[in-house]
C-alpha cells in the first residue's frame, strides 16, 4: 500500500532504527511491500522505513530511475532488511544528492566511493555484496536515513546555513510534493 512520506522535521526521521524482527515475516512482508509501492509512486531511487514512519532498519532502491544517465542500473533492484557496512573504501566521491524527505533541496555530499553490506533480502536470505559508484551512493543515503541522519547533515556547513530557511519552511509544511506526505 502506498504510505505518505514523512518530511523533514519529522521525529521518525531522527531515530536510530531499531533491528526488523526476522521472526515477523508477515509483518516485514507488508513493510517491505509498502516501501516498494511507495517508491515506485514517488520519483525517487530509494526510500528507508522511518520515511514511511516505521523506525525498523530496512530500505530499498530502484536503480532504474537513474539508468538513463548510469546505465549499469538498469534493473538494480535491492531489499535491504538489518544492513551492516562492513567495509568502505577510503576513497571519497561527491554527488549532489537530493531526498523524498527533504523536497527541493539538492546538496553535494561526500560519501565513500564503494561499501561491503552483509544484509538480509526479502526472501530473508543472508546476502553479501560490494556496491560502488553510484549504487553504493544511493545505498548509504538509505542507510543514514536508519541512523537519523539526513544529508542535510552530512554537507559542508556553509551550505547547511544556506538550507536553514528552506528547511524550516518544510518542516513548517510550507512545500508541495507529488506524492503523499506528511510531518508528525
Amino acid at each position: 500500500m502506498i504510505q505518505p512520506i514523512y518530511l523533514y522535521g519529522s521525529e521518525v526521521l531522527r531515530k536510530v532504527a531499531a533491528p526488523a524482527d526476522l521472526a515477523d515475516k508477515a509483518g516485514l512482508e507488508t513493510l517491505v511491500k509498502d516501501l516498494w509501492d511507495t517508491l515506485d509512486n514517488s520519483e525517487g531511487c530509494g526510500l528507508a522505513a522511518p520515511q514511511i514512519g516505521v523506525s525498523q532498519r530496512v530500505a530499498v532502491v530502484n536503480g532504474d530511475i537513474m539508468a538513463d544517465i548510469y546505465p549499469y542500473l538498469l534493473g538494480f533492484r535491492r531489499t535491504f532488511i538489518n544492513p551492516v557496512v562492513t567495509e568502505e573504501s577510503e576513497q571519497m566521491c561527491e554527488y549532489n544528492e537530493g531526498c523524498l524527505s527533504v523536497p527541493g533541496i539538492y546538496a553535494d555530499v561526500r560519501r565513500p566511493e564503494r561499501i561491503t553490506v552483509e544484509y538480509y533480502d526479502e526472501n530473508l536470505q543472508k546476502q553479501k555484496e560490494t556496491f560502488d559508484k553510484f549504487a553504493a551512493r544511493m545505498i548509504q543515503h538509505e542507510f543514514s536515513h536508519l541512523d537519523g541522519v539526513l544529508f542535510t547533515d552530512i554537507v559542508a556547513p556553509i551550505r547547511r546555513k544556506m538550507l536553514a530557511k528552506k528547511l524550516t519552511s518544510i518542516a513548517h509544511g510550507k512545500v508541495g510534493t507529488a506524492y503523499k506526505a506528511k510531518i508528525k
